[in-house]
């Protein structure tokens, strides 16, 4: 990719009642750094809502710690398609071996997902792509963005049982006709309340514009976008990161197309409500127009301007545009590679085999274990499409529970974190941009791009 990009992904958990899902998420997080195992726990308290012990970073580059009661798991920084993939799949695998280590399989296991169907709660996966300051972010190409951010849950929605509470009386009351859904094509759809907005809890945006780049603030922000669902089939993950990165190239360009939507998260909760089209929306104009016509304009002007650029931007314009020839025609051509198609041709063999219907409680629990992180439970993976480009071997995915990309800073860091470790040095400071021990000179990581570390090997040194 021409950016680096990061995941943060908040898991779900499923626990035995005399646990608890967050004692059990507690736990694992635990394992993960206990005698080091996985990387270093913090040791200083990072905010108000994070003591030391709360989490810390991994050798991998990447990070694990409670947030509001999920276990989180962040991806290192990764610059290629493949590698964003593969590390965030490490997150599944390192809370698999946890469940097996700690002796919890079948009592605890975590799910890929964003809802909870008992309380109504959302957890969310947010995605972070470095952005370059000299991005012309006047209001079209703005508006632009949001539009395309709306317009994608057509191929990156992970679908969803019903809706959230109050969701449906909510549009009523703006005036629109609103049955209760049966379905979505979108968890998080329901719970977005603005456009653009600074802080992320209790008025959740589809932007987060409070500007945090992590690197440094005169070269790069940090788009940081918190409407999108937790993916679980490959495709769908590297769709919805890949298309997002070569749009946000347009912007950089100064060539997106000036397509703006009269409410992107009105119609961000329309279209979720339509798994079966037409998916029409409003533009600023006032004009009603096919939400994959939209689509194709950002595809079309990303393959003017970047085919052939590299293997990875001519898989992902391949596959971008196959599957919007298939929201087009046949919807069912993207089971095993679009989220929110694979549940519902599933549910629906579901209900046709067991003779009953999709407001039966039974589907609720069987959209949970769609996200099962456990392979041998998942009842998406097995229908995952074969690719090469997004399959890994054993060594691969065993290499990366420990090691992180070679080109970003994220191998500078976790290369520092070891040695901290091989130091025995107990008192360190570890940020994404920041690593500090007892007695050494501060390293500054503030470009994303560099992987070697800006001090010669064998640091923490003493200070000058």
């Amino acid at each position: 990719m021409n950016r680096i990009v990061g995941l943060e992904t908040e898991y779900g958990c499923l626990a035995e009642e005399l646990m608890g899902p967050q004692a059990a998420a507690a736990r694992v997080r635990n394992w993960v750094f206990d005698e080091h195992r996985f990387g270093l726990p913090d040791v200083h308290q990072r905010d108000w809502d994070e003591p030391a012990g709360n989490g810390g970073f991994l050798y991998n580059g990447g990070r694990v710690y409670m947030d509001m009661g999920h276990l989180e798991y962040c991806t290192p920084e990764c610059r290629s398609l493949r590698d964003l993939v593969r590390y965030d799949r490490v997150g599944d695998r390192m809370l698999g071996l946890a469940v097996k280590e700690l002796g919890l399989e079948g009592r605890v296991s975590f799910i890929r997902n964003n809802v909870d169907h008992y309380s109504g709660a959302t957890f969310g996966c947010h995605e972070n792509y470095l952005v370059r300051r000299s991005a012309p972010l006047n209001e079209q190409n703005v508006l632009a963005l949001l539009a395309f951010l709306t317009l994608r849950v057509l191929y990156t929605g992970a679908g969803r049982i019903g809706e959230a509470p109050g969701s449906s009386q909510a549009l009523r009351q703006a005036g629109l006709e609103a049955a209760p859904a049966l379905f979505q094509l979108s968890q998080r759809a329901d719970y977005i309340q603005n456009d653009l907005f600074e802080w992320v809890q209790f008025n959740r945006a589809i932007i987060n514009t409070r500007d945090e780049p992590l690197a440094d603030a005169a070269r790069y922000r940090r788009l940081h976008l918190l409407h999108g669902d937790t993916s679980v089939l490959p495709e769908t993950l590297a769709l919805k990161v890949g298309t997002t990165a070569l749009v946000l190239d347009l912007v950089e360009a100064g060539a997106v197309p000036a397509v703006a939507l009269a409410d992107a998260v009105l119609e961000y909760r329309l279209l979720s409500r339509q798994p079966d089209g037409p998916w029409i929306v409003t533009t600023r104009e006032g004009e009603s127009v096919s939400a994959v016509v939209l689509l194709r304009q950002f595809q079309q002007e990303s393959a003017r301007l970047f085919a052939g650029r590299d293997a990875e931007t001519d898989w992902v314009l391949a596959r971008w545009g196959a599957a919007l020839d298939a929201l087009e025609g046949n919807v069912e051509a993207l089971v095993g590679r679009v989220d929110w198609v694979t549940k519902r041709w599933l549910l629906r063999q579901f209900v046709q085999q067991e003779n009953t219907t999709w407001l039966d409680p039974w589907l609720k629990a069987q959209d949970l274990e769609f996200h099962q992180t456990d392979p041998e439970r998942s009842l998406c993976l097995p229908l995952a499409a074969e690719d090469p480009m997004l399959e890994f071997s054993e060594s691969e995915m065993e290499a990366s529970l420990r090691t992180p990309p070679v080109d970003t800073r994220a191998r500078a860091r976790g290369e520092v974190i070891q040695r901290i470790r091989e130091l025995g040095v107990q008192r360190y400071y570890l940020d994404w941009e920041t690593l500090d021990a007892e007695g050494a000179n501060t390293l500054q990581l503030l470009d994303p791009f560099e992987s070697s570390e800006p001090e010669p090997a064998g640091w923490p040194r003493p200070r000058e």
